[in-house]
């Protein structure tokens, strides 16, 4: 019985969970679809690998701490067409320098000097930055009639909040597939591609590993750091105070994924607080919610993947603007606890506007929100 009551603690499936599976949606699905269309990657490989890693952080942590594509490499491999085997490189290389960073202390140690303050604009900037992708990229159209969906799912949200019987997102979700299925999507394409497709083994060559490392690990770490390790962990204290989820767990986990990614032609990934976020303000309180979703995208990969440009019509992009706007949202809320002390809320605030706004803002704000904190510590104390 008591195993039993810890189980449940770590892991549910219930409708929130299932609410909240869908929280980070908006994030990953369109960076998979890019870079799924701008390379060679494997498309069944890539759905079940990111499935599973999915499922595999849902059982270790037991909270909703979702599994993301890395960012920087995604809009490197879009925007240059990288080569898929250059991906999977530098997927194997980052996993390699993240699991130095852990098991060498130096994550730790830089996470015990960072002060609180960085870490909310941190959190701020990337919070910013989803909100405007949101609206400026995703929730858009030509006419009044184009915005009637997003218009309504943002009501939903709005008046079910935080509503535990009828989770918003759950309805959401089911209005969106409603209206894709009688306006977008071809169920004839769909069964006609339905098969069974398992991810193909792969070896990333010494040459793939440091090109890849070069070109797409080096501009990752940096944000990886900022965002999927340092800000991620303050996300995690904040929202589960109970749970001891330390820097070093994360920075193995994550190092643990990328290890195994490239050897199955699955693409690099992370943990995000941004993920975490939505994933709790739509309902997940457990692994449930993630497991519920990384099943997702293993049923995709495993038996539609020849017909997934089809597939993932079922999910608007107006709906997944909607999702990604509130997981913004939801980001930026955090700085509330900075509102009593008003110099700490400008530093945040001025490391959220360079975090958003500048090139390898995440790392330039985060550098700069430490050390601006500490001077104005010292300040104080030569004050005193």
């Amino acid at each position: 019985m008591i195993f039993q009551s810890k189980l449940r603690e770590r892991i549910r499936f219930d409708r929130n969970e299932l609410a909240g599976a869908f929280g980070d949606i908006g994030t990953d699905l369109p960076l998979i679809l890019g870079i799924i269309s701008a390379t060679n990657v494997d498309v069944a490989s890539t759905f079940i690998m990111f499935g599973a890693m999915q499922i595999l952080t849902g059982i270790i942590y037991g909270i909703p701490m979702a599994v993301q594509p890395l960012k920087a490499m995604a809009v490197i491999v879009i925007s240059q067409k990288v080569s898929a085997n250059v991906l999977y490189g530098g997927g194997l290389s980052v996993g390699i320098a993240m699991l130095l960073l852990t098991i060498s202390g130096l994550l730790s140690l830089l996470n015990r000097y960072i002060p609180k303050v960085a870490i909310r604009g941190i959190q701020v900037g990337l919070g910013i930055s989803l909100s405007t992708l949101a609206i400026t990229k995703y929730i858009t159209g030509n006419s009044i009639y184009d915005y009637i969906l997003p218009l309504v799912s943002v009501l939903i949200i709005l008046i079910l909040w935080n509503n535990r019987r009828y989770p918003s997102s759950l309805i959401v979700i089911a209005f969106g597939i409603i209206y894709a299925l009688i306006f977008n999507v071809n169920l004839v394409k769909v069964v006609s591609g339905v098969g069974v497709r398992l991810p193909v083994f792969n070896i990333p060559n010494v040459e793939d590993i440091i090109n890849g490392f070069f070109l797409l690990a080096l501009p990752q770490i940096p944000l990886s750091m900022s965002n999927s390790v340092f800000a991620t962990s303050k996300t995690a204290e904040d929202l589960f105070p109970d749970r001891r989820i330390g820097i070093t767990k994360i920075g193995l986990t994550y190092s643990l994924m990328n290890l195994i990614n490239p050897f199955f032609c699955g693409i690099p990934t992370c943990h995000g607080t941004g993920g975490l976020v939505g994933q709790y303000n739509f309902g997940g309180r457990t692994g449930g919610s993630v497991i519920i979703y990384g099943s997702l995208y293993i049923i995709i990969g495993l038996f539609f993947s020849e017909s997934f440009s089809e597939i993932i019509k079922i999910f608007p992009f107006s709906i997944l603007g909607v999702i990604l706007l509130f997981e913004g949202i939801g980001l930026i809320s955090f700085i509330r606890d900075m509102a009593e002390d008003r110099e700490n809320l400008m530093i945040a605030l001025l490391v959220a506007i360079i975090s958003a706004n500048m090139k390898n803002g995440y790392l330039v704000g985060l550098i700069f929100g430490t050390v601006v904190w500490y001077l104005n510590e010292w300040r104080k104390k030569k004050s005193d």
